[in-house]
């Protein structure tokens, strides 16, 4: 059942928990009174979406770069029949969060992040990643400018719809052992119980309202966008998207960026780094209840900012979509099981 079918009480409750979970002892008493209707018609409705796969989960939504950990897009250029195998093997490393295959000679992509206290930094563990895989090339995509994140996609949204956007960014502060451990425990799906912060807290043996003042702190100095539920796109209609890259001139980029990150259609900006080899410098996620509706937003996109040089890139299968999880032992596991002398790509 997609979003368009469900009573309107339903829908309002859908969009409520992506903008954003109240830091209160009993959140879903908060968002159900602001919504004229009880706490357990709140709670059964969002467990009956989960079960329906509308909600894929509740929990903050942590900025890899505010935890301290290196992140990057990565693209590899893979022989056609060692696709499947090499996904795999990328698949494997714990803080690969998203892989996909894509219509383009660089043909598998995907997003990685590398805790600050890992053996390996980022290029040597992609290097290794690359090796195993018997990647022809591969391409390092640093983020250098984030102009947009946040994938909040309203039904009653028309494909070409403006919002205004902050792209400010908090300055990184390293984590004490006690946050870790509260990211640790609410990175997970929120329990649909009245006090959800009250169970955090007894799992850590804290006090609720000390779990709940960490947070807001969180949310104050950008550790972590929104505490929120993530949705799963295509049951709510958006079963269109294209990776859309851009060439644009370094002059241009601020202004260019702030232009293309309007859009509502458009989920993540950002400027990167660019290669000889692959020479765009802007990114763009284009998402539309159709690829027509996508095509259309590309179109007001390019009258709007005069960009001539640019690739609309479409997914051809998704190997990989998940959340990322910090701060547990999987990452050196896996280094511990998969390196190898002077590892280090290219």
């Amino acid at each position: 059942m997609g979003i368009t079918a469900m009573a309107d009480t339903d829908t309002k409750i859908i969009n409520t928990i992506e903008d954003g979970i109240p830091l209160v002892s009993e959140p879903f008493k908060e968002m159900a009174r602001k919504l004229d209707i009880t706490e357990d018609y709140l709670i059964e409705c969002i467990g009956r979406q989960k079960t329906l796969k509308v909600i894929r989960q509740i929990s903050p939504i942590y900025d890899t770069r505010m935890l301290g950990f290196e992140s990057s897009l990565i693209t590899f250029k893979i022989a056609p029949e060692k696709i499947e195998p090499a996904a795999m093997i990328i698949n494997s490393y714990p803080g690969v969060s998203h892989n996909y295959q894509r219509d383009t000679d660089f043909n598998l992509w995907f997003t990685i992040a590398v805790p600050p206290d890992s053996p390996l930094d980022l290029r040597k563990i992609v290097g290794l990643i690359a090796m195993k895989s018997a990647a022809d090339d591969f391409l390092i995509l640093s983020s250098l400018r984030m102009f947009k994140i946040g994938v909040k996609l309203s039904v009653a949204s028309g494909a070409n719809d403006k919002e205004v956007v902050s792209s400010t960014r908090k300055s990184y502060v390293p984590l004490t052992e006690e946050e870790k451990r509260i990211v640790r425990a609410t990175q997970n799906d929120m329990p649909l119980i009245s006090k959800p912060f009250e169970y955090y807290a007894h799992m850590l043996g804290m006090k609720e309202g000390f779990v709940i003042e960490k947070l807001d702190e969180f949310l104050r100095r950008g550790v972590f966008r929104r505490f929120a539920a993530v949705l799963y796109h295509r049951k709510i209609g958006y079963v269109a998207n294209a990776m859309v890259v851009w060439k644009v001139p370094e002059e241009a980029v601020e202004e260019t960026g702030k232009k293309i990150a309007s859009f509502k259609a458009v989920s993540h900006c950002y400027e990167r780094t660019s290669k000889e080899a692959w020479p765009y410098n802007l990114y763009s996620m284009i998402h539309g209840k159709s690829k027509d509706e996508v095509t259309d937003v590309i179109d007001s996109i390019k009258h709007e900012i005069n960009v001539a040089d640019l690739k609309v890139i479409y997914s051809t299968r998704e190997f990989k979509k998940v959340r990322p999880k910090y701060f547990t032992e999987d990452y050196h596991f896996w280094v511990k099981d998969n390196v190898i002398q002077d590892a280090g790509g290219s």
